[in-house]
């Protein structure tokens, strides 16, 4: 009886786990091209060519380009592009957002994530599985979490651009954009965000979400009027 009791936790100790723990101290992605074996993650870079870079990446010192419909970029470094991350269970991103800027409704499915705001005000919020939406302003070295796989957003809610970190228990987050799983356009999916961010009184906004189909055509209702954050438009 104690025999089978202590597989059980181990197995359900093991499946709260983002990433498999690793088994070595470093383990860098391997350079090259994708191998003919298909495994969960990367192969490592031989240990007798590991070195300090491995472990080092520049490629969130400059902002993003936000010369886009959305006026938003996100930079996601994951194992793949970051070798030191492989079998860490880490990942990072930043995220850039002019005055108007917006990441619509996403989710990542292997992954909670950590916001942190260098710069600029924020706007972010996140659904819950019983249709309850969680959002607040934020403001430089502010830190807002986002469950694990639930649908999230955030806006720049200033007068100025806004930058953001995030980071993620798992060295490959994954995204779901509910644009691209039903392709709905981006035009959309970005007034749908703003208007259940900004919204007064019991305007309903539509959403789809993609992982459940229990919650398919979902309604999230804004029950109480916030103080909007974002500037009025001319």
């Amino acid at each position: 009886m104690k025999f089978f009791v202590v597989i059980v936790f181990c197995a359900i100790f093991l499946s709260v786990s983002a990433d498999s723990d690793n088994m070595q101290d470093t383990c860098p992605t391997a350079p090259g091209k994708q191998s003919i074996f298909f495994i969960n993650g990367y192969p490592c870079k031989n240990p007798a060519d590991i070195n300090a870079q491995d472990f080092k990446s520049t490629k969130l010192t400059v902002a993003g380009d936000t010369d886009n419909y959305l006026q938003s970029s996100v930079t996601l470094l994951t194992a793949s592009e970051f070798p030191g991350l492989n079998t860490l269970g880490l990942s990072v991103s930043r995220t850039d957002l002019e005055r108007d800027g917006s990441v619509p409704f996403h989710s990542h499915p292997r992954s909670s994530e950590m916001l942190f705001v260098v710069k600029g005000v924020v706007f972010a919020g996140f659904l819950d599985t019983k249709n309850k939406i969680f959002q607040t302003v934020l403001r430089k070295g502010d830190v807002f979490v986002f469950p694990k796989g639930l649908l999230h957003f955030c806006l720049s809610g200033g007068f100025e651009p806004a930058t953001a970190f995030s980071f993620y228990n798992s060295q490959n987050p994954g995204v779901v954009n509910i644009g691209g799983v039903f392709g709905i356009d981006q035009e959309h999916i970005k007034n749908m965000t703003r208007s259940l961010a900004t919204g007064s009184g019991s305007r309903v906004v539509m959403l789809t979400w993609a992982w459940n189909p229990h919650l398919l055509n979902g309604y999230v209702q804004k029950k109480s009027t916030h103080l909007n954050p974002f500037r009025k438009k001319c």
